[in-house]
């Protein structure tokens, strides 16, 4: 058996507070080493500060931190060191060019010459950023610049990073090519504590993942786990037509019917057992089904769940 990383990240009570206002109520974490680990919660949980604090922008009036072992009061230019922070704005420079960039980037990280110009012509290859190095940053597509602000996030080879909603605003395509980014910094062993307002975002990318509602941690798991603590799974079967739905219904028991669509919902874990047992009652009654989908909760079910948003408020920002 493979022995467990070690952690990358601890954190024991962290506290925040503006004024009377709590921000963060005595959090917890522990992020496993080249794990990408994804903080969830809805407007004003506590997110973005608690990306602040472990990234030494603010201080905590409470609690204990420590990245790569590193304390986080006593030792914060250590951290720093170990540490790189994409936020969700950019920060390139749109009067420069990708390469000077980079170079500044490299200048700001105290990088001999030689390293600093080595390190640009890696991450411009890297991030499929080469053949548009000597053209001002103005000129970039949305997707271009993200790569080139997590590239000067790299510059200085953090071995663990903060994304704070990197993908916000990219169409479909930049945004699974900065997701195939991101799985490779992790593959090569860089720890990620990222937000997101993508639900599918952290489904997709996230080892673990916790949900963050009004300072504090309310749930935390890898996404299959997390999505067990809700109920609701079913399957939606079509038929042609009203005879075919009647028998169904005789041969299945009570479900939830539409005469109107033809469809019938069946609860079910979604797994190939239930269906194919599903599919097998419906066949020795001869009983064709026109078509079948499966829904199983999602992160977006357990938001809901957990933090009692509505619709119209699962939006995951700032």
């Amino acid at each position: 058996m493979a022995s467990p990383s070690r952690p990358s990240i601890v954190a024991t009570g962290l506290r925040k507070s503006y004024g009377d206002k709590v921000v963060l109520d005595g959090i917890d974490l522990e992020i496993a080493e080249g794990t990408i680990f994804a903080l969830l919660g809805p407007n004003g949980a506590g997110k973005t500060t608690t990306v602040q604090i472990l990234s030494t922008l603010i201080d905590a009036d409470g609690g204990d931190a420590r990245i790569g072992g590193h304390d986080l009061t006593r030792e914060p230019d250590a951290v720093r060191g170990l540490i790189g922070v994409t936020g969700q704005f950019s920060a390139v420079d749109n009067l420069l060019t990708g390469r000077e960039n980079l170079s500044l980037m490299a200048d700001l990280r105290h990088l001999d010459r030689a390293t600093g110009r080595r390190r640009a012509v890696e991450l411009l290859e890297q991030f499929d950023l080469t053949e548009a190095a000597g053209k001002p940053v103005s000129t970039y597509s949305g997707g271009m610049r993200r790569r080139l602000d997590l590239a000067m996030t790299l510059v200085g080879e953090p071995r663990v990073i903060f994304l704070d909603e990197p993908t916000t605003g990219l169409d479909p395509r930049s945004r699974r090519a900065m997701w195939q980014i991101i799985r490779d910094l992790v593959a090569g062993g860089v720890t990620i504590l990222l937000t997101t307002q993508y639900l599918e975002e952290a489904d997709q990318l996230a080892d673990r993942v916790a949900f963050l509602d009004h300072g504090r941690l309310i749930a935390e798991g890898t996404p299959r786990e997390l999505k067990r603590l809700i109920p609701g799974g079913h399957v939606v079967l079509q038929f042609a037509d009203l005879a075919g739905l009647d028998s169904a219904v005789h041969t299945l028991g009570a479900t939830a019917r539409d005469d109107a669509a033809l469809t019938l919902r069946f609860p079910s874990d979604g797994g190939v057992g239930s269906l194919r047992s599903l599919l097998d009652q419906l066949d020795r009654a001869s009983i064709d089904v026109a078509s079948l989908s499966v829904h199983t909760p999602d992160l977006d079910d357990v938001f809901l769940t957990l933090t009692g948003q509505p619709d119209n408020e699962r939006a995951m920002a700032r």
